[in-house]
């Protein structure tokens, strides 16, 4: 059996033995009626960033055929703000290859997530899981036939009641184990749904954030997922948030991806990992060194990057955790293993030590190839993000930078060794762009770089325009200056974006 179907999670791939990309309508319709499945969820992304839900019973053989291959209508203006209700009727159509039971129903339930289709019964140009395809595919074409992958980092807040036992000091909660961390079992439900449902999980912990306000006990915590497709990645991160939500709901905990709940608190980010990928080859390493295709990649993020907040930073509380000297990034720069850089290459196994033969001698096993393990992680993005948009917006600029001259120039501007707010740095910072400080000023720096996104059609005008709009609907240009000096003005704000994304 192929290594990567041996051992997964997901029932539909256990029993099938295929890898989702394989499914077919004939599978689909095999394991249904061979496992007693009686409902089908179709889900798919809106203008919000949230998973929308549509239910089916299932009656008869003709009847699920005939949702499965024909998909349903929806109307696309209350699902995205920039739609006409005088012209919105849209299909949804599932992709079999995200097939997964509901670990919820007590009713068995298959569910899927879907592509949006126009009324002549083509992919809907302004979608966001449409919008990512395309980046993808141009991003192959530009590159020579590389692949671009990602995983991404969901960091949360699990509130709960107050509790008086092993208190964790405040601010100290980094992978902390029980009895201190409160949380660890809700944690690892999650991690066992999110398997179950196809998720590709590299690891989940306590995070740093760890405090009590008006009662309630906040717990930062993380998971984390390993580098899969990019439109993978997205469909994971979404399915990961929905489980999260939802399991909390029944824990009857609430939880939280805000981007900042308090000041002098972590905040919470959604680090996007990068990796691209050419005949099972990691392009990011080259002799054990960062390759060229890392830095035109980083070269190309940096330049987007003022305007890659209007998708990943969405709403006026991610501006409450973009501020000076935090881990949280402010400066457009690059760095390797840096924090403080708003791109970081993270350590990424150069050692030539047989690390697992020093920790147990009696082992023999040779050391597997770690140069696939090399990432490159964009760090200001949070869970205000339209995934699909969020990443769509990373392809393109990954793309961008293959199509530089100045690349290598760009890359070689924006590098920094330490620190980028100490003072020996002052020159090198003040010589680079700053991100942007609220929503208002990030549609801007949307309007200015708009026609990157455009460029192949790939984010349709439309789109644009109603992103711009709704970032500036925001009128926020003096909210976080505001919010400093109103404590009762910050805790509206942080209460009326609570549940972003």
């Amino acid at each position: 059996m192929n290594a990567k179907i041996e051992l997964n999670q997901n029932p539909i791939v256990a029993y099938l033995k295929k890898s989702p990309k394989e499914f077919t309508m004939s599978d689909i319709i095999k394991y249904i009626t061979d496992n007693g499945i009686q409902m089908v969820n179709f889900r798919y992304a809106a203008g919000d960033g949230r998973l929308k839900t549509l239910n089916f019973v299932i009656t008869n053989l003709e009847y699920l055929e005939q949702i499965l291959s024909l998909g349903e209508r929806v109307d696309g203006s209350s699902l995205f703000h920039h739609m006409q209700a005088s012209s919105s009727d849209l299909y949804v159509v599932p992709r079999f290859s995200t097939a997964f039971i509901d670990p919820f129903e007590q009713i068995p339930t298959i569910c899927f997530l879907c592509y949006y289709f126009d009324k002549d019964g083509n992919m809907l140009d302004s979608s966001p899981e449409y919008t990512l395809k395309k980046a993808e595919e141009k991003f192959e074409e530009v590159s020579g036939g590389m692949h671009f992958e990602a995983m991404g980092e969901l960091e949360y807040y699990v509130v709960g009641q107050e509790e008086e036992r092993f208190d964790c000091e405040q601010q100290r909660g980094y992978q902390e184990s029980t009895p201190f961390s409160k949380y660890e079992s809700f944690r690892t439900c999650a991690m066992y749904y999110m398997a179950q449902c196809g998720c590709i999980i590299k690891y989940a912990h306590s995070e740093v954030g760890n405090f009590v306000m008006d009662g309630k006990n906040y717990e930062q915590n993380e998971i984390e997922f390993l580098p899969v497709d990019v439109q993978d990645a997205a469909d994971q991160l979404m399915i990961g948030k929905w489980i999260l939500r939802t399991l909390a709901k029944e824990y009857e905990l609430d939880l939280t991806f805000a981007p900042k709940i308090i000041t002098g608190e972590a905040g919470s980010g959604m680090h996007i990992h990068t990796r691209v990928v050419k005949d099972g080859k990691n392009m990011y390493v080259n002799n054990g060194e960062l390759s060229e295709v890392a830095k035109k990649v980083i070269a190309g993020i940096v330049t987007l990057a003022p305007s890659l907040t209007a998708f990943g930073n969405a709403n006026p509380t991610s501006y409450f955790r973009l501020v000076p000297h935090q881990e949280a990034p402010t400066t457009i720069c690059w760095g390797d293993r840096n924090r403080s850089a708003m791109v970081r290459v993270p350590l990424g196994w150069t050692t030539k030590n047989n690390m697992c033969q020093m920790a147990n001698p009696q082992n023999t096993t040779p050391m597997p190839n770690l140069m696939n393990k090399q990432t490159v992680e964009f760090r200001c993005p949070d869970g205000s993000a339209n995934v699909y948009l969020l990443l769509a917006g990373l392809v393109v600029a990954a793309r961008k930078g293959f199509e530089m001259q100045d690349w290598q120039q760009v890359a070689e501007q924006t590098y920094i060794t330490t620190n980028i707010h100490d003072s020996e740095n002052e020159k090198k910072r003040e010589a680079l762009r700053e991100l942007p400080t609220c929503c208002v000023e990030s549609a801007s720096l949307l309007e200015e770089q708009r026609k990157e996104y455009e460029q192949y059609n790939v984010f349709s005008p439309s789109l644009i325009d109603g992103i711009i709009s709704k970032l500036n609907s925001y009128n926020d240009k003096t909210l976080r200056e505001d919010c400093k000096k109103d404590a009762e003005l910050l805790k509206a704000t942080v209460r009326k974006y609570f549940y972003c994304g």
